[in-house]
């Protein structure tokens, strides 16, 4: 991808950030002290030994709407993006588990995180093979690569194949799909 592309890209991407975002409420605040306790007994230990809870996560528009803030909900199940190099993991390189912020489901290991350069926290491998999906995404007038959460299905960003080795491949994430487990 050229430079003038890659900057034209971030530009769109972050006009439709904006565009998206609204302002914080009283339900966004109460989803979000529900949402966190739904994480509070979530250890590293736990999120390491979770990989064979694999059935499907299957909830209501309503029932994700009052479990996500709205900024959450915007990303996670209506496929936004968030603003590069100003979200919460772009530049947390600490140890730790990355999990669905809808589902806790295992995604990524600090492990495989590298500086991308792009704004987004990027791996090169998800933790274990199973723990997400891919499909096509034909939005902004061009085709890519959608990542998805295999359990609950919630958009986590865009995987591209100009990654480092050993796979070559980016996943390029929203840090409002994730949360982070640190290790003990």
């Amino acid at each position: 991808m050229s430079d003038r592309f890659h900057t034209y890209l971030t530009c769109l991407l972050a006009a439709f950030a904006i565009l998206g975002l609204s302002n914080c409420n009283e339900s966004d605040l109460q989803a979000e002290h529900s949402h966190s306790d739904h994480f509070q007994n979530l250890t590293y230990q736990i999120t390491m030994s979770d990989t064979t809870h694999t059935e499907n996560i299957v909830k209501s528009e309503e029932e994700w709407k009052e479990q996500l803030t709205s900024e959450e909900y915007r990303i996670l199940r209506k496929g936004g993006t968030e603003l590069p190099y100003v979200n919460k993991y772009n530049s947390v390189y600490e140890e730790g588990i990355y999990v669905c912020k809808a589902c806790g489901n295992p995604l990524f290991s600090s492990d495989t995180k590298y500086k991308s350069g792009t704004g987004w926290p990027s791996f090169w491998s998800p933790i274990r093979e199973g723990a997400v999906a891919e499909r096509e995404d034909n939005s902004l007038f061009m085709t890519r690569t959608e990542v998805i959460c295999n359990r609950c299905e919630s958009h986590l960003g865009h995987v591209f194949e100009d990654g480092p080795e050993p796979t070559g491949l980016r996943y390029c994430l929203n840090s409002a799909a994730l949360k982070r487990i640190e290790k003990e």
